[in-house]
């Protein structure tokens, strides 16, 4: 991997933050002329990021399957046709293990993931000590594991959690046609909850549920107007499951993909903007496509929850190829 370099970033003046976007704002960014679009997205990037540096994550299933929400584009819920078996949550001392291959094999974050619709007190508990393990390895570590309250959120704290991922999926408005078992602001309280506990949030959307223009820029509005920005912002291309209502969704096209990208980085120009979801469908060009629009964090090994995420052997390659370097230990 190629090794970083300092000269490479920081020329740009620093964006200014901003939580005031308009949806009509950003459909204009999303509408510029490509070339136009992904200049200010890389002057926006190099601003703040090294713009050859990736950080990697590695996200595992701690309990997968027997979710009692309906989320439109997830096996797991229990309401779909064909959904994954329900299984007992991991014990810590495999969660421990797949942790420390995560490390072996580079990542920086190690993110646990568990279908529920929020946490029960004996499996926070079991959560807590997984995530101090994880913390004793040397990685950051975040946690995703539906709604929280207050005082839920500051146990999470006092383990040491890191980051807590907990998506906005799309817009307000087009929010109720994807879920029916909880509501926009169910979500946001979760979010300011865990922000208040002192904990960094990560929080992004999904693309391709056949959602408008108009829901796609009012998903970047609402979290580039959140309070704060969200320190990581994974945006997530639809992976079609056979047997969820979205099985059958059309196609996003990848360039329209890659504009997503460029709007979140101009409009959240210092946080994270992860690859997340769908990534096992993108060619490489369309990844490096997204690099250049300021997309600089992946997530790492061959599987994100249930659905494919691409070779680890892929993603050297190509990173080799660009000759980008990684956070953290070297892939």
């Amino acid at each position: 991997m190629a090794d970083g370099s300092s000269s490479l970033a920081h020329s740009p003046a620093p964006a200014l933050l901003r939580h005031d976007w308009s949806v009509a704002e950003i459909q204009s960014l999303l509408n510029l002329p490509f070339p136009e679009l992904m200049f200010r997205a890389q002057a926006t990037h190099r601003a703040t990021f090294d713009p050859t540096e990736i950080q990697i994550s590695t996200l595992l299933s701690i309990k997968t399957g027997g979710c009692p929400e309906d989320c439109a584009y997830c096996p797991q819920s229990i309401v779909h046709e064909d959904s994954v078996k329900a299984e007992k949550l991991m014990a810590v001392e495999k969660v421990l293990e797949e942790a420390r291959k995560a490390k072996a094999a580079g990542a920086g974050r190690f993110c646990m993931g568990a279908a529920w619709r929020s946490p029960k007190e004996r499996d926070l508990e079991t959560v807590c000590a997984m995530i101090e393990g994880v913390k004793e390895l040397g990685l950051e570590t975040c946690v995703t594991l539906g709604m929280l309250d207050d005082s839920q959120a500051m146990r999470l704290k006092d383990a040491g959690l890191d980051f807590y991922n907990h998506n906005l999926d799309t817009s307000p408005e087009y929010y109720g046609e994807i879920i029916s078992t909880r509501i926009y602001q169910d979500r946001l309280d979760t979010l300011a909850s865990v922000r208040d506990a002192g904990i960094n949030v990560c929080c992004g959307g999904i693309v391709g549920m056949g959602e408008g223009e108009t829901d796609r820029a009012g998903l970047i509005a609402s979290l580039a107007n959140l309070p704060a920005h969200p320190e990581s912002v994974p945006i997530n291309l639809l992976v079609r499951v056979e047997g969820t209502p979205l099985a059958k969704a059309d196609e996003v096209s990848p360039l329209d993909f890659v504009r997503m990208i460029a709007a979140a980085r101009i409009t959240m120009p210092k946080s994270r903007v992860r690859l997340a979801a769908g990534r096992e469908n993108m060619t490489d060009e369309t990844q490096t496509l997204c690099f250049l629009a300021g997309a600089n964090s992946i997530f790492y090994g061959e599987r994100l929850l249930t659905t494919p995420n691409p070779q680890a052997q892929r993603d050297r390659a190509l990173l080799q190829n660009l000759g980008m370097h990684t956070t953290g230990i070297g892939l």
